[in-house]
């Protein structure tokens, strides 16, 4: 097969491959959706005829505040097209505008602020007509406490400003996630809106480690079902969901209340998104997903995750990177350093007994499924070299010398490549039987 084409998302674009004469490669992609044919159109009737609540107009009458969250810059959500429709429709049903919060889910991540705010919200009236303002996990006295879980006891605390306000209302993205299962809708609320007492316990080991925790699964997942336990405890809550085809246009648009709504992107995406093949593969190369995933080493974990089933043990995983900003949050670094000082079994021993788990090392026990698989490789041109030493993977100059060389190494020539990382997930239809 001719790598004509061939390419990996990359940043805001894109690194062509190269392979070797006798490569056969196998590329992985999400079916082909079709776009709407007008988004504007497409978010009004979403709106207008809700999953599960009555329409936008209609929640809104006879209230006096909102608050709308939306996603931080690490998740390409096409904030741009929909939330000056629904903040006019708030302040069309009587809603005055110093009633209207949007709120940025931070979850545990630093906050979004100047060019970047704007970026991210992406229309400059919504900037100049309400309140656009961030989340912060650590600020305890911004979060009310909601009580303990019943199933296993999650300590819930939840921002003020969304549970005090009378219409709540997130908004986001619906793609696999690598724990939590799919992205969006609840997961908006928690961790997006949580403490940071709410965050480190989901992440900590006793969810980590559980198999049922992982991409595109919900049922008995423990962090889907916490997260369920959390909205219901707020009360009514809703949801504005999208779904993004590879040049991130939108292909469909819910709303509605938060959990029947999330459930019908779900139901729409998942036949795209999971991709089965008929073997593994001991050369698979993928990527971060490009700009804005790709901005820090802490989110290209993700893309690590993502494709394990299809790794054959012991073969090589290849992944690209830009890391523009760098490696992530200072928690993370320290988290990355004790890997490597420690290894991989004595890193892991200190986290099973937390409650809490440390800010950011869940991402580093995520590191681990992926190496206790095969041998990981990373192509970036934004870390430092401590940063590249922390990493715990092994960096490489060139990525089409190293496709080459694992090719070699293996005896099969045979490859898979996913361009969009972490947004589609490569499922063994041997495995699939197995099951």
């Amino acid at each position: 097969m001719s790598d004509t084409g061939l390419e990996l998302a990359f940043g805001r674009g894109a690194l062509h491959l190269s392979l070797p004469p006798g490569a056969k490669p196998t590329v992985l992609r999400k079916a082909t959706l079709p776009k709407l044919p007008d988004n504007a159109a497409a978010i009004r009737h979403a709106l207008d005829n809700p999953i599960d609540s009555a329409p936008l107009a209609a929640l809104a009458e006879g209230r006096t505040s909102a608050c709308i969250l939306i996603c931080d810059i690490t998740r390409p959500v096409p904030n741009r097209l929909f939330l000056r429709p629904m903040i006019e429709t708030l302040m069309a049903a009587g809603i005055p505008a110093a009633g209207i919060t949007v709120l940025v889910a931070t979850g545990l991540h630093r906050p979004n602020e100047g060019e970047e705010l704007a970026e991210l919200v992406g229309d400059p009236w919504v900037l100049e007509t309400v309140r656009v303002e961030n989340h912060f996990a650590r600020d305890e006295a911004a979060h009310v406490d909601l009580g303990p879980t019943a199933t296993r006891g999650t300590p819930v605390f939840i921002d003020r400003r969304f549970v005090e306000a009378e219409l709540r209302i997130a908004t986001g993205l619906v793609e696999p996630h690598f724990m939590a299962g799919w992205s969006g809708g609840r997961k908006v609320v928690a961790p997006g809106v949580a403490g940071h007492q709410t965050i480190r316990t989901f992440h900590s080991a006793r969810f980590m480690e559980d198999p049922l925790a992982v991409q595109c699964n919900l049922i008995g997942n423990p962090l889907h079902e916490e997260q369920l336990e959390i909205v219901r405890k707020l009360g009514d809550v809703y949801a504005l969901n999208t779904v993004l085809d590879e040049e991130r246009d939108v292909v469909f648009v819910s709303f509605g209340e938060i959990i029947a709504s999330h459930l019908a992107a779900v139901d729409f995406v998942e036949g795209a998104t999971i991709i089965e093949t008929p073997r593994r593969y001991a050369t698979v190369v993928t990527s971060s997903a490009g700009y804005p995933l790709d901005k820090t080493y802490y989110q290209t974990v993700k893309g690590m995750v993502t494709p394990l089933d299809i790794l054959e043990p012991g073969g090589t995983l290849i992944i690209a990177s830009e890391c523009s900003e760098g490696f992530g949050s200072e928690e993370f670094r320290a988290a990355q350093a004790r890997l490597v000082e420690l290894g991989p079994e004595r890193f892991l021993a200190t986290l099973t007994a937390k409650t809490l788990a440390d800010v950011d090392e869940w991402q580093t026990e995520m590191q681990l499924k992926p190496m206790r698989v095969g041998r990981i490789q990373l192509y970036t041109t934004g870390l430092s070299e401590e940063e590249r030493r922390i990493t715990a993977v092994e960096l490489v100059p060139d990525l089409n010398a190293a496709i080459a060389a694992s090719l070699a190494r293996s005896g099969d020539n045979a490859l898979a490549i996913i361009p969009e990382g972490p947004y589609v997930i490569p499922v063994c239809r041997e495995q699939q039987a197995a099951a």
